[in-house]
């Protein structure tokens, strides 16, 4: 059985920092090539950020030199440090294998202008 866990959320001004956390078990998480993802109000969830089983990453343009992924196999775990957030990556934030499995509840970021 897939479980997937998001954390760290929250609230937050323009220009501020967040660090989601994922904890993901039931997979090999060593295996997967793993992803952030984001589902804002009215849009579709999309891909932000992946990261593969030996820590290449890839990261949309409209996240790219804000957002970094990173992830601790030992503890398998995902990371996404966000940095000079927007209004605009106000979002539920989702962390899933790649293709993904079971989803996870998310975790609303919220940025404040």
């Amino acid at each position: 059985q897939v479980q997937i866990v998001e954390s760290g959320g929250g609230l937050v001004q323009a220009g501020g920092s967040l660090r989601l956390s994922c904890a993901a078990s039931g997979i090999y998480f060593r295996l997967n090539v793993m992803g952030w993802y984001r589902q804002a109000p009215g849009k579709q969830r999309e891909l932000v950020a992946r990261t593969t089983s030996d820590h290449i990453t890839n990261y949309a343009d409209s996240v790219k030199g804000r957002f970094t992924i990173s992830r601790d196999n030992a503890k398998n775990t995902v990371y996404l440090q966000m940095n000079s957030l927007k209004p605009e990556d106000t979002a539920v934030y989702y962390c899933n294998a790649i293709p993904p499995t079971n989803w996870g509840q998310g975790t609303q970021v919220t940025v404040s202008s």
